[in-house]
């Protein structure tokens, strides 16, 4: 040893590796993911206010379901390009994203706007994916496909005219952006259905080379 440091000798310390702190709870992709879930019981009493029919009720509430459905553009972006992801948004986006649908949905359907049968599609469709994800969350993730996003696209759409009281040709539009919705729905499901066999069965697989 000749007792020189490193760093007279020309010699070069390893750079030290990046610490990446968690994301706490109040950032801003969870604040949003908040927004939303405090904006579904304001949705209902806006929908339901006066009977339901109230033309400028429904503006109110159609505002209130297009607040909700842009934040939850936004806050799962943000969560993974800032490193904002966290245990609760995990948890609480997936049940945002849900409630407030479902919420429209039944609304809907109470008021005889709707059939029940559409939303029964729906909300079975968004709730068995949902307990799909987690089912097979241990082997793996599945990711949103471009279906997926449509078929979110072509829901939010379709639920935010038949909120509005619309009249004339856009009443009879709704109704064809709604079927597109129903049959990406289905067919969406499906293919969710298809990835999760394939990943459980990628799984067992494994598990069973690695014992």
């Amino acid at each position: 040893m000749t007792g020189v440091p490193a760093s007279a000798a020309g010699g070069h310390r390893r750079p030290a590796a990046a610490t990446v702190s968690p994301a706490g709870l109040w950032n801003i992709a969870n604040i949003l993911t908040m927004v939303r879930l405090l904006l579904v019981p304001g949705f209902v009493l806006l929908m339901l206010h006066n009977g339901g029919y109230d033309p400028a009720w429904r503006s109110f509430a159609w505002a209130a379901f297009a607040i909700a459905m842009i934040t939850d553009l936004f806050d799962g972006q943000l969560a993974r390009r800032y490193n904002l992801v966290t245990d609760f948004g995990k948890i609480a986006d997936p049940i945002a994203d849900k409630a407030i649908m479902g919420a429209a949905l039944i609304c809907l359907s109470a008021l005889s706007d709707l059939p029940w049968w559409v939303t029964g599609v729906i909300l079975f469709r968004e709730i068995g994916i949902t307990v799909m994800r987690f089912w097979v969350i241990r082997i793996g993730v599945i990711p949103a496909s471009r279906g997926g996003k449509m078929k979110t696209l072509a829901q939010g759409t379709a639920v935010g005219m038949y909120i509005l009281a619309l009249t004339g040709p856009l009443a009879s539009l709704r109704f064809w952006v709604m079927a597109v919705a129903v049959v990406l729905t289905v067919v969406t499901g499906l293919d969710y259905v298809r990835q999760a066999i394939v990943l459980r069965r990628a799984g067992r697989t494994t598990e069973e080379a690695t014992r």
